[in-house]
C-alpha cells in the first residue's frame, strides 16, 4: 500500500500546478494581446525580471499582489477559492474525542475512521462512519465548537450526497466554551439532532444505533 502523503507535501503540488496553469494563461494572454513581456511588465508596474518570474510559474518568488497585477495588465482577474480537499490535520484533543467515544460503543458496533463519501472526486469524508447495526451512522468529532450554523450545514450536505445512511452523532469535547455554545443554539439545532446525549450513550451502550440524530458531549 503506497504511503500516505503529507498535506505539506500535497499543498507543494498544488502549487506547482496552479503556478504552471497561472503562468501559462499569462503568457497565452500577453502573446494574444501582442505585448513583449517589458511591456506588459511596465503596464503591471512590476520590472521585466518580476514579470518574467510570474510567467516561468515560480510563484514561489512572486506575490499575491504581483500576479493580480499581472493578469489585470491583461484584461484578467485572478480568483482564488479553497475546496473541501480530504481531513484536515487532527490534533491530540481530537484524536482522545474520538478515542472517549470509541470506548463507549459496545459490540456489534464498531467505529471506521475517516471514511470517504461515496462520491467520485468527492474528497469530502466523515469524521467516522459506525458499522454493526442494520444501518451504519455517521460519527462528526468537534473538539472546540466555532460556527455552528456552518458545521450543521456541512453535515446537512454530507448527509445529501451519502446515502449510506441518515443519522449523524454531533460528538463535542466536554468544555465550558463548548457547554455555553450548545446552550445558545441547542433549540435552534434540534430539528437536525433530535436527540440529546443521555439517548445517544444508551443506544451505543446497548450495542445499537440511535433512531435519530444527536448531540453527544464527553
Amino acid at each position: 500500500m503506497p504511503a500516505r502523503q503529507r498535506p505539506g507535501d500535497l499543498g507543494l503540488e498544488d502549487s506547482r500546478r496552479l503556478g504552471s496553469s497561472v503562468a501559462s494563461e499569462l503568457k497565452d494572454a500577453r502573446l494574444a494581446a501582442g505585448l513583449s513581456q517589458e511591456a506588459a511588465a511596465r503596464g503591471a508596474g512590476m520590472s521585466a525580471s518580476q514579470w518574467g518570474r510570474v510567467e516561468r510559474g515560480e510563484l514561489a518568488s512572486a506575490t499575491t499582489e504581483q500576479i493580480c497585477r499581472a493578469a489585470r495588465s491583461l484584461g484578467l482577474m485572478l480568483s482564488l477559492k479553497l475546496y473541501p480537499a480530504g481531513a484536515p490535520v487532527r490534533d491530540a484533543g481530537h484524536l482522545a474525542l474520538v478515542e472517549r467515544f470509541e470506548a463507549r460503543l459496545r459490540p456489534p458496533l464498531r467505529l471506521r475512521r475517516e471514511v470517504a463519501l461515496p462520491v467520485p472526486g468527492d474528497r469530502r469524508a466523515w469524521d467516522g462512519v459506525v458499522d454493526g447495526d442494520a444501518r451504519p451512522f455517521f460519527a462528526e468529532f468537534e473538539t472546540h465548537l466555532h460556527d455552528i450554523q456552518a458545521t450543521d450545514r456541512r453535515i446537512d450536505l454530507k448527509l445529501r450526497d451519502d446515502p449510506r445512511g441518515s443519522v449523524v452523532v454531533l460528538v463535542v469535547a466536554r468544555s465550558h466554551h463548548n457547554r455555553r455554545v450548545l446552550a445558545e443554539f441547542r433549540e435552534a439545532l434540534r430539528s437536525r439532532f433530535p436527540l440529546d446525549g443521555g439517548a445517544v450513550l444508551r443506544a451505543i451502550g446497548e450495542g445499537r444505533g440511535p433512531a435519530a440524530s444527536g448531540i453527544l458531549m464527553l
